[in-house]
């Protein structure tokens, strides 16, 4: 007879599993994996975490985080997927939100991920609000520039 008619009581539903999760990040299949060292995690969690707040500049963020994957020295196809399995490392709080919100194997590329991350923490009303504040700086009389 088997499984098929296994009775499952209310409180089997309610228990927590991980059965089904598929991350965000999709590696597409390869021969060349290189294996993720913890002292390599490590170092992407302290040397550039990014949060999400609006005070951080996501383009400097990616421009560390890559700044870090070149001094690992890999090449072509290794770097791509080498970028693609650290760069969730570097996220916290609602940047990492962010990721896991989005559809599981959403993001295949390095381009769909530095797209989709620009796109939610540097969104076009951003680039105005800068742009404005920059044509409407004054500085008014008898007031340094440090000051204005």
């Amino acid at each position: 007879m088997g499984d098929e008619n296994l009775i499952r009581t209310r409180g089997d539903y309610s228990k927590q599993s991980h059965e089904g999760y598929r991350n965000t990040i999709e590696l597409l299949v390869g021969n060349n994996v290189v294996p993720l060292r913890s002292d390599t995690i490590r170092l992407v969690q302290n040397g550039c975490s990014f949060h999400g707040l609006w005070s951080e500049d996501p383009n400097q963020h990616l421009k560390g985080f890559l700044k870090l994957m070149d001094s690992l020295n890999l090449d072509g196809e290794n770097k791509e997927r080498t970028r693609l399995r650290l760069f969730q490392f570097s996220l916290r709080d609602q940047a990492s939100n962010w990721l896991e919100r989005l559809p599981a194997g959403s993001i295949t590329t390095w381009e769909d991920l530095t797209t989709r991350f620009l796109a939610q923490f540097f969104p076009p009303g951003r680039t105005a609000k800068l742009q404005n504040d920059i044509l409407m700086f004054q500085q008014h009389h008898g007031e340094s520039l440090s000051e204005a």
